[in-house]
């Protein structure tokens, strides 16, 4: 699986919400009218600062009593109920011990009966539903020699679970009836499942753990205008006599049951090619010649893949299917990957940002997680770990080093802004609830850790380690131990020092890094001192490169650390120009870097990585003065060769920007103008429009409007409407409906700015249209705009807020809407209160009419909140809200 928190993008959306949970807690605590209803909530509980403490757990790995073999799915549809009716054909075996009785997870479910098939032969058995779980009686002992088949007639009913919803993956009802009685016209009728960790057992009773594997059929039967997608290969499609067909899916190989999926939807299927084998993509029909640009790169991925790890594509086939109001960012379901919606876009749209890590992340859990699977989720990393570090290395393989490092360096921020909330073992044996696994530890600080140990033992040996642990575990599970195993057995070395201080240790370095040059004895004196606290973390040995700069020439010295304070010593005639410590800038570190800024415009200048130009831009820009050296590298860095500098630099230019700087105006109207990259043409004219004005950019903002990108349109628009707000309006209006969300989402800005009663109908037409983040924003927008409104206006808005905070799938959606309810109550509170002091000494009519109407919609406003409060069945949702009825 892979998260998404990028918003703008692609990766880590579901991590992001949390913090914004956070943030709406924050907010509520700030509002006099709501204070007092939350003051039970510890709100230092959630807040980002405090490292959290746990109780004392231990998650074992599921104990195998019987083994799953093979598994049938005989399965039809109640859109009406919701529901599920199954029938299930489970072949298993015991595992060492005789057994009388098995029990599987059987989630939500209603069993009808169940069935001993031994020959020809069909009996009735005992069982039993309790806490969520099937025991049935065997009628007798079976040994590890015998197999035995189940037949399982069950109606699933995920409507009738009590689902949590966690950061990673928002719900846990596995089966999801997407539109089911077609009554939102924007949206299509989809059923769809979400197997990990721990829901497949909704829909269908198994023993729902990493450490089972099975094959599997899937039998689907459905009305004839939907197409169908499952696991392995389609076999035949059979029609029925009622009108309904019934397509037959069959995987051969073993996965594991989190993995099994459905997704069922009016598609088109474009078809693509890998070697011998047929891909499919299944996308809405509106978007099949976009098909082979959303899921960007596969056949290639696939091919870099299996040539790099030494190990070919596993499994029969590959398909990719989008599909609505996705619970998290995108799974890895075994040959079947499914995608949120985010992934669905036109050719224009793509322009601003792909899908493209999401792809290589979920192709490379195909090998991790797929094919060698965590023995539990204790050991999470070791599918996500490997699965965010395939990112890496893709986008080293196609687009270089550079644009590879852009996207660790982002691993590696999120993992640090994490960690000042919590800091774990990456092999977490006491986690509080499942979800919390899937977390910027287990993806991104374990992929660091992965490119650390490939800097340990080398180039040729990870990759040697890497097949090793592949071909010895494929078709099984694993726990860290087999990792270790593989990379001692290639190496010849002991590694337990690595995995101890990485893998089972929590935290990670703090460095202070800082050199110093003595003329008399011609010495270099390097400092490296670990400031971490080493009572609750490890001293850590790394072994660390030093580039000492002599003018023109360089030379390398490396070192390794093993003490909490290292002193190097190195001898040279002449006083360096720069001594740069971790030049290779490998680390998985949080540090401080004492150099001048002299030393950090040289290495910008010379020293040969990305992170060399971005640790320096970030350090001058902290510090620079107008009128000074390092006030120009901070402008010609707004034209260096990678993107993300261009935008450190232009965020930092608002220090000369303010005053008015022409080189700066000048170099601003240049990217706007003519930059290859539209989030930097992007920020150039939200700059321009910040600080500068003037005919020219007036112009220059108008001619934005005819960008192929949405978001320098959305941003030219934006800054045109502010700086010619009559011809800006009646420009809106060309755009509005426009198939770009980013668009949208504009314009929803500019209306709750500028905006008057006229703008209303643009939110009631779009706000049905976005789903997730989309919506979150525009909503957000919305309740900005409704405080302009008049009295109808408001009370309709007030409707549509309580509605989507009772009825939107997605939680933050929910969130947003009660949110802004409350702003509303808060502002209209402010109202009335000024109002009062008006008309102590204005008693006239039309403010009394005034203040009245105020004091309706406020009371209104406050009683929808309230309901829709009340309403929520989240049990997370409730405890943000503080049960604040």
């Amino acid at each position: 699986m892979v998260l998404n928190d990028d918003l703008c993008s692609s990766k880590y959306i579901m991590m992001f919400k949390k913090t914004l949970a956070f943030a709406f807690i924050i907010s509520l605590l700030a509002c006099n009218s709501t204070k007092n209803a939350i003051d039970g909530l510890d709100a230092n509980k959630h807040t980002s600062g405090q490292i959290q403490t746990k109780s004392e757990v231990y998650h074992a790995s599921r104990e195998i009593n019987s083994a799953l073999i093979h598994t049938i799915l005989d399965v039809s549809f109640d859109w009406n109920k919701r529901q599920l009716i199954g029938m299930a054909t489970i072949t298993l075996r015991p595992h060492f011990y005789p057994v009388r009785s098995v029990e599987l997870d059987a989630r939500a479910m209603e069993v009808k009966k169940v069935w001993m098939l031994e020959g020809e032969q069909t009996n009735a058995i005992p069982y039993y539903l309790a806490n969520e779980k099937l025991i049935i009686d065997l009628g007798r002992e079976y040994t590890r020699n015998e197999t035995y088949t189940l037949k399982i007639d069950y109606i699933a009913k995920p409507e009738e679970l009590v689902t949590k919803s966690g950061t990673a993956i928002t719900s846990d009802k596995g089966l999801y009836f997407i539109n089911a009685d077609g009554s939102d016209l924007y949206k299509p009728k989809q059923i769809w499942t979400q197997g990990q960790s721990q829901s497949s057992s909704v829909w269908f009773p198994t023993i729902d753990a990493p450490n089972q594997r099975m094959t599997q059929e899937v039998n689907i039967t459905i009305d004839t205008s939907f197409v169908t997608l499952s696991n392995g290969i389609l076999q035949y499609s059979s029609l029925n006599p009622n009108g309904t067909r019934t397509d037959h899916w069959k995987q051969t190989k073993t996965h594991t049951p989190y993995l099994t999926m459905m997704a069922i939807g009016k598609y088109a299927v474009v078809k693509d090619k890998w070697r011998n084998m047929e891909l499919g993509y299944y996308v809405e029909p509106g978007y099949a010649e976009h098909a082979k640009e959303i899921f960007k790169n596969t056949p290639e991925i696939l091919e870099f893949f299996s040539t790099k790890l030494g190990f070919d594509y596993p499994w029969e086939k590959l398909d990719q299917v989008y599909v609505r109001d996705f619970v998290s960012g995108a799974m890895e379901n075994t040959g079947a990957i499914v995608y949120g919606e985010f992934v669905q876009k036109t050719t224009r749209e793509l322009i601003d940002g792909d899908a493209e890590d999401f792809v290589a992340h979920e192709i490379a859990h195909q090998w991790f997680g797929d094919l060698v699977t965590c023995e539990s989720w204790s050991n999470t990393t070791l599918n996500e770990a490997f699965a965010t570090y395939a990112e890496y290395l893709w986008f080293n393989h196609k687009y270089g080093k550079e644009e590879a490092d852009y996207h660790f360096q982002k691993d590696l921020t999120t993992y640090l802004k994490e960690a000042n909330s919590k800091q774990e073992k990456l092999i977490r044996y006491d986690y509080e609830e499942v979800d919390d696994m899937f977390d910027a530890h287990s993806y991104q600080k374990g992929s660091r850790v992965l490119h650390m140990l490939r800097r340990v033992v080398g180039e040729e040996a990870f990759f040697a380690s890497v097949k090793d642990y592949l071909e010895t575990n494929k078709f099984g599970s694993v726990e860290l131990a087999q990792l270790r195993l593989s990379f001692e057995k290639i190496t010849g070395k002991d590694l337990n020092w690595f995995f101890d201080q990485w893998f089972l240790s929590p935290g990670h370095p703090n460095l202070d890094l800082s050199s110093t040059y003595d003329s008399l004895s011609a010495k270099i004196t390097v400092d490296i001192l670990q400031k971490q606290d080493t009572e609750r973390f490890p001293i850590y040995k790394m072994p660390l490169a030093i580039d000492i700069y002599n003018g023109v020439t360089v030379e390398r010295k490396e070192v390794f650390l093993s003490k909490a304070n290292e002193v190097f010593v190195f001898d040279s005639k002449t006083k360096p120009v720069l001594v740069n410590i971790d030049a290779e800038k490998y680390l998985l570190c949080a540090k401080v870097d004492r150099k001048s800024n002299a030393e950090w415009m040289f290495q910008y200048k010379n020293a040969p990585l990305y992170l060399d130009r971005l640790e320096a831009i970030n350090a001058l820009s902290a510090n620079y003065k107008a009128g000074t050296p390092e006030a120009e590298f901070v402008k010609n860095a707004m034209n260096d060769k990678h993107f993300s500098i261009q935008l450190a630099a232009i965020k930092n230019v608002s220090i000369l920007a303010e005053k008015g700087d022409e080189e700066v105006r000048r170099s601003l109207i240049n990217l706007a103008v003519s930059d290859k990259k539209s989030v930097v043409r992007t920020a150039a004219i939200k700059a321009l429009s910040a600080y500068y004005k003037g005919d020219d950019l007036t112009t220059i903002y108008k001619e934005s409007l005819q960008d192929s990108s949405y978001k320098v349109l959305g941003a030219g628009l934006t800054a045109y409407v502010k700086a010619e707000r009559k011809d800006g309006f009646q420009k809106i209006k060309y755009y509005e409906d426009e198939q770009s969300n980013n668009l949208k989402i504009a314009i929803a800005g500019i209306y709750a700015e500028y905006g008057s009663d006229e703008n209303y109908a643009y939110f009631s037409k779009t706000i049905p249209l976005l789903n997730g983040f989309d919506k979150y924003y525009l909503i957000r927008h919305f309740a900005n705009f409704i405080l302009i409104c008049n009295e109808s206006n408001m009370m309709d808005a007030i409707k549509k807020l309580e509605y989507a905070g009772k009825n939107d799938n997605e939680f933050l959606v929910r969130m947003a809407s009660v949110q802004g309810l409350g702003q509303l109550v808060n502002k209209l509170a402010e109202r009335e209160k000024e109002m009062q002091k008006k008309l102590s000494s204005d008693n006239t009519g039309v403010l009394r009419t005034e203040l009245d109407s105020v004091i309706r919609i406020k009371k209104f406003a406050e009683e929808r909140m309230n309901e829709a409060i009340r309403f929520e069945k989240d049990e997370d949702l409730k405890k943000i809200y503080g049960v604040m009825n």
